[in-house]
Protein backbone atom coordinates (compact mmCIF):
# COMPACT_ATOMS: atom_id res chain seq x y z
CA UNK A 1 0.00 0.00 0.00
CA UNK A 2 1.75 3.29 -1.01
CA UNK A 3 1.17 6.33 1.56
CA UNK A 4 -0.56 9.33 0.68
CA UNK A 5 1.60 12.22 -0.02
CA UNK A 6 -0.24 14.94 2.04
CA UNK A 7 -0.97 12.45 4.65
CA UNK A 8 -0.56 14.33 8.07
CA UNK A 9 -2.05 11.56 10.94
CA UNK A 10 -1.24 8.07 11.15
CA UNK A 11 -2.07 5.93 13.84
CA UNK A 12 1.10 4.60 15.78
CA UNK A 13 2.03 1.01 15.93
CA UNK A 14 1.39 1.01 19.95
CA UNK A 15 -2.07 1.83 19.22
CA UNK A 16 -5.29 -0.95 18.60
CA UNK A 17 -7.93 0.01 15.95
CA UNK A 18 -10.29 0.55 18.92
CA UNK A 19 -11.65 4.05 19.26
CA UNK A 20 -11.58 5.67 23.27
CA UNK A 21 -14.27 6.49 25.06
CA UNK A 22 -13.24 9.81 25.76
CA UNK A 23 -15.14 12.81 26.18
CA UNK A 24 -15.18 15.13 23.11
CA UNK A 25 -12.63 18.01 23.60
CA UNK A 26 -10.73 15.27 26.62
CA UNK A 27 -6.76 15.51 26.58
CA UNK A 28 -6.35 11.72 27.48
CA UNK A 29 -6.75 11.18 23.92
CA UNK A 30 -3.62 13.29 23.12
CA UNK A 31 -1.78 12.54 26.53
CA UNK A 32 -1.93 8.49 24.64
CA UNK A 33 -1.27 9.59 21.58
CA UNK A 34 2.16 10.86 23.13
CA UNK A 35 2.93 7.56 25.00
CA UNK A 36 2.05 5.45 21.81
CA UNK A 37 4.61 7.59 19.83
CA UNK A 38 7.03 7.35 22.33
CA UNK A 39 7.00 3.45 22.94
CA UNK A 40 7.04 2.92 19.02
CA UNK A 41 9.89 5.30 18.17
CA UNK A 42 12.06 3.56 21.05
CA UNK A 43 11.23 0.21 19.48
CA UNK A 44 9.35 -0.65 22.84
CA UNK A 45 5.62 -1.90 21.97
CA UNK A 46 6.70 -5.90 23.03
CA UNK A 47 8.85 -5.03 25.83
CA UNK A 48 6.11 -2.63 27.52
CA UNK A 49 3.58 -3.32 30.75
CA UNK A 50 0.96 -0.87 30.70
CA UNK A 51 -0.45 -0.30 34.34
CA UNK A 52 -4.23 1.03 33.94
CA UNK A 53 -6.37 2.69 37.13
CA UNK A 54 -9.67 3.29 37.80
CA UNK A 55 -11.14 6.55 36.54
CA UNK A 56 -11.85 8.13 33.24
CA UNK A 57 -8.57 5.97 31.58
CA UNK A 58 -9.74 2.53 33.21
CA UNK A 59 -10.07 1.16 29.82
CA UNK A 60 -6.59 2.43 28.74
CA UNK A 61 -5.93 -1.73 28.20
CA UNK A 62 -8.11 -1.30 24.94
CA UNK A 63 -6.23 1.05 23.44
CA UNK A 64 -2.59 0.29 23.53
CA UNK A 65 -1.00 -2.63 21.44
CA UNK A 66 0.91 -3.30 24.73
CA UNK A 67 0.73 -5.66 27.43
CA UNK A 68 -1.53 -4.87 30.21
CA UNK A 69 -2.73 -4.86 33.55
CA UNK A 70 -6.05 -3.40 35.35
CA UNK A 71 -5.35 -2.68 39.50
CA UNK A 72 -7.99 -1.77 41.74
CA UNK A 73 -8.41 2.06 42.38
CA UNK A 74 -5.27 3.66 43.77
CA UNK A 75 -2.96 0.96 43.72
CA UNK A 76 -1.00 1.11 40.22
CA UNK A 77 1.95 1.74 41.51
CA UNK A 78 1.83 -1.09 43.73
CA UNK A 79 1.03 -3.64 40.89
CA UNK A 80 4.15 -1.70 38.64
CA UNK A 81 6.23 -2.56 41.75
CA UNK A 82 5.47 -6.38 41.59
CA UNK A 83 5.56 -6.59 38.10
CA UNK A 84 9.12 -4.56 37.67
CA UNK A 85 10.50 -6.74 40.03
CA UNK A 86 8.76 -9.92 38.77
CA UNK A 87 10.33 -8.89 35.31
CA UNK A 88 12.90 -6.19 35.36
CA UNK A 89 13.83 -6.26 31.64
CA UNK A 90 10.02 -4.69 30.91
CA UNK A 91 9.64 -1.09 30.61
CA UNK A 92 6.36 -0.76 33.12
CA UNK A 93 4.29 2.40 33.31
CA UNK A 94 0.85 3.41 34.75
CA UNK A 95 -1.08 5.87 33.59
CA UNK A 96 -3.41 7.62 36.67
CA UNK A 97 -5.55 10.32 37.21
CA UNK A 98 -5.29 12.62 39.80
CA UNK A 99 -8.43 10.94 41.74
CA UNK A 100 -6.62 7.71 41.74
CA UNK A 101 -3.41 8.85 42.01
CA UNK A 102 -3.52 11.97 44.33
CA UNK A 103 -6.83 10.87 46.46
CA UNK A 104 -7.06 7.03 47.13
CA UNK A 105 -3.67 6.22 46.13
CA UNK A 106 -1.85 9.09 47.55
CA UNK A 107 0.09 6.33 49.55
CA UNK A 108 0.60 4.24 46.82
CA UNK A 109 2.66 6.97 45.15
CA UNK A 110 4.25 8.06 47.38
CA UNK A 111 5.84 5.22 48.64
CA UNK A 112 7.15 3.95 45.10
CA UNK A 113 8.72 7.01 45.07
CA UNK A 114 10.31 7.10 47.89
CA UNK A 115 11.70 3.35 47.15
CA UNK A 116 12.97 4.72 43.95
CA UNK A 117 10.86 1.90 42.01
CA UNK A 118 12.21 2.16 38.72
CA UNK A 119 8.74 2.88 37.06
CA UNK A 120 7.59 5.61 35.13
CA UNK A 121 4.25 6.87 35.97
CA UNK A 122 1.77 9.35 33.79
CA UNK A 123 -0.18 11.60 35.77
CA UNK A 124 -3.17 13.35 34.17
CA UNK A 125 -4.02 16.14 36.31
CA UNK A 126 -8.02 17.79 35.72
CA UNK A 127 -8.44 18.84 38.83
CA UNK A 128 -11.74 16.27 39.49
CA UNK A 129 -12.79 13.13 39.43
CA UNK A 130 -13.82 13.15 36.25
CA UNK A 131 -15.31 9.49 35.61
CA UNK A 132 -17.62 9.72 38.64
CA UNK A 133 -19.59 13.16 37.85
CA UNK A 134 -16.91 15.84 38.90
CA UNK A 135 -16.57 15.66 42.09
CA UNK A 136 -13.87 18.17 44.19
CA UNK A 137 -10.59 16.19 43.86
CA UNK A 138 -7.40 16.59 45.67
CA UNK A 139 -6.10 18.81 42.76
CA UNK A 140 -9.28 21.25 42.39
CA UNK A 141 -8.46 24.93 42.67
CA UNK A 142 -9.58 27.09 45.30
CA UNK A 143 -12.81 28.32 44.36
CA UNK A 144 -13.66 25.91 41.21
CA UNK A 145 -16.91 24.58 41.26
CA UNK A 146 -17.55 20.53 40.95
CA UNK A 147 -20.51 18.19 41.56
CA UNK A 148 -19.29 18.06 45.33
CA UNK A 149 -18.08 21.64 45.79
CA UNK A 150 -21.02 23.60 44.27
CA UNK A 151 -20.25 26.99 45.86
CA UNK A 152 -16.51 26.59 45.08
CA UNK A 153 -13.70 25.13 47.02
CA UNK A 154 -13.25 26.44 50.61
CA UNK A 155 -9.85 26.31 51.64
CA UNK A 156 -10.96 27.30 54.90
CA UNK A 157 -12.69 24.07 55.07
CA UNK A 158 -11.69 21.88 51.93
CA UNK A 159 -7.99 22.42 52.28
CA UNK A 160 -5.72 23.42 49.65
CA UNK A 161 -4.94 21.91 46.71
CA UNK A 162 -2.16 19.07 46.46
CA UNK A 163 0.82 19.92 44.41
CA UNK A 164 2.11 16.45 43.94
CA UNK A 165 4.89 16.92 41.49
CA UNK A 166 6.55 19.69 44.04
CA UNK A 167 5.82 17.40 46.99
CA UNK A 168 7.59 14.11 45.29
CA UNK A 169 10.00 15.95 44.05
CA UNK A 170 11.51 16.18 47.97
CA UNK A 171 12.15 12.12 47.73
CA UNK A 172 15.29 10.62 47.54
CA UNK A 173 14.03 7.95 45.54
CA UNK A 174 12.78 10.13 42.53
CA UNK A 175 15.05 10.56 39.54
CA UNK A 176 12.51 12.62 37.31
CA UNK A 177 9.58 14.67 38.20
CA UNK A 178 7.97 17.24 35.64
CA UNK A 179 4.81 18.97 35.36
CA UNK A 180 4.07 19.40 31.21
CA UNK A 181 0.28 20.72 29.73
CA UNK A 182 -1.25 19.56 26.99
CA UNK A 183 -3.58 23.10 26.36
CA UNK A 184 -1.29 23.90 22.66
CA UNK A 185 1.19 22.35 20.14
CA UNK A 186 4.38 23.61 21.91
CA UNK A 187 3.55 22.61 25.08
CA UNK A 188 2.18 18.91 23.64
CA UNK A 189 5.59 18.69 21.83
CA UNK A 190 7.46 19.73 25.35
CA UNK A 191 4.88 17.08 26.90
CA UNK A 192 6.43 14.40 24.34
CA UNK A 193 9.88 14.86 25.22
CA UNK A 194 9.30 14.54 28.83
CA UNK A 195 7.87 11.48 28.42
CA UNK A 196 10.00 10.07 26.23
CA UNK A 197 12.91 11.27 28.74
CA UNK A 198 11.06 9.39 31.42
CA UNK A 199 10.98 6.11 30.00
CA UNK A 200 14.61 6.25 28.56
CA UNK A 201 15.67 6.97 32.83
CA UNK A 202 13.83 3.50 33.15
CA UNK A 203 15.10 1.40 30.14
CA UNK A 204 18.92 3.13 31.99
CA UNK A 205 17.90 2.31 35.21
CA UNK A 206 18.02 5.32 37.04
CA UNK A 207 15.19 5.19 39.58
CA UNK A 208 11.32 6.51 39.72
CA UNK A 209 10.19 9.19 37.03
CA UNK A 210 6.73 11.27 36.90
CA UNK A 211 5.18 13.14 34.08
CA UNK A 212 2.23 15.23 35.40
CA UNK A 213 -0.01 16.50 32.61
CA UNK A 214 -2.51 19.36 33.09
CA UNK A 215 -5.31 18.02 30.80
CA UNK A 216 -8.77 19.21 30.28
CA UNK A 217 -12.22 17.75 31.46
CA UNK A 218 -14.52 20.10 29.02
CA UNK A 219 -17.85 17.77 30.41
CA UNK A 220 -17.47 18.21 34.24
CA UNK A 221 -16.06 21.49 33.49
CA UNK A 222 -18.90 23.09 31.54
CA UNK A 223 -17.12 24.30 28.93
CA UNK A 224 -16.61 24.00 25.60
CA UNK A 225 -13.31 22.13 24.42
CA UNK A 226 -11.91 25.56 23.39
CA UNK A 227 -12.70 27.24 26.81
CA UNK A 228 -11.43 24.48 28.51
CA UNK A 229 -7.74 25.08 26.85
CA UNK A 230 -8.22 28.30 27.81
CA UNK A 231 -8.72 27.09 31.65
CA UNK A 232 -5.75 25.16 31.62
CA UNK A 233 -3.76 28.22 30.51
CA UNK A 234 -5.34 30.98 32.79
CA UNK A 235 -6.19 28.93 35.31
CA UNK A 236 -4.59 26.05 36.00
CA UNK A 237 -0.96 26.52 34.90
CA UNK A 238 -0.75 29.76 37.18
CA UNK A 239 -1.82 27.12 40.20
CA UNK A 240 0.46 24.48 39.09
CA UNK A 241 3.51 26.08 37.74
CA UNK A 242 5.16 24.10 34.52
CA UNK A 243 8.64 22.87 35.02
CA UNK A 244 11.35 20.70 36.00
CA UNK A 245 10.61 19.89 39.64
CA UNK A 246 13.59 16.96 39.86
CA UNK A 247 16.30 15.45 37.39
CA UNK A 248 18.83 13.71 38.85
CA UNK A 249 22.35 14.31 37.36
CA UNK A 250 22.21 10.99 35.60
CA UNK A 251 18.91 11.72 33.75
CA UNK A 252 20.40 15.31 32.62
CA UNK A 253 22.80 13.50 30.38
CA UNK A 254 19.57 12.00 28.45
CA UNK A 255 19.50 13.92 24.89
CA UNK A 256 16.11 12.98 23.35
Amino acid sequence: MTTPNNLVYERPEAFTDMPTHYCPGCTHGVAHRLVAEVLEEMDLIHKTIGVAPVGCSVFAYNYFATDFVEAPHGRAPAMATGVKRVLPDRVVFTYQGDGDLASIGMSEIVHAAARGENITVIFINNANFGMTGGQMAPTTLPGMKTSSSVNGRDVETQGYPIKVSEMLSTLDGVGYCVRRALHDPKNIRLAKKAIRTAFEAQVRGLGFSMVELLSTCPTNWGMTPVNSLKFVEEHMIPAYPLGDYKISDAIKQIKV
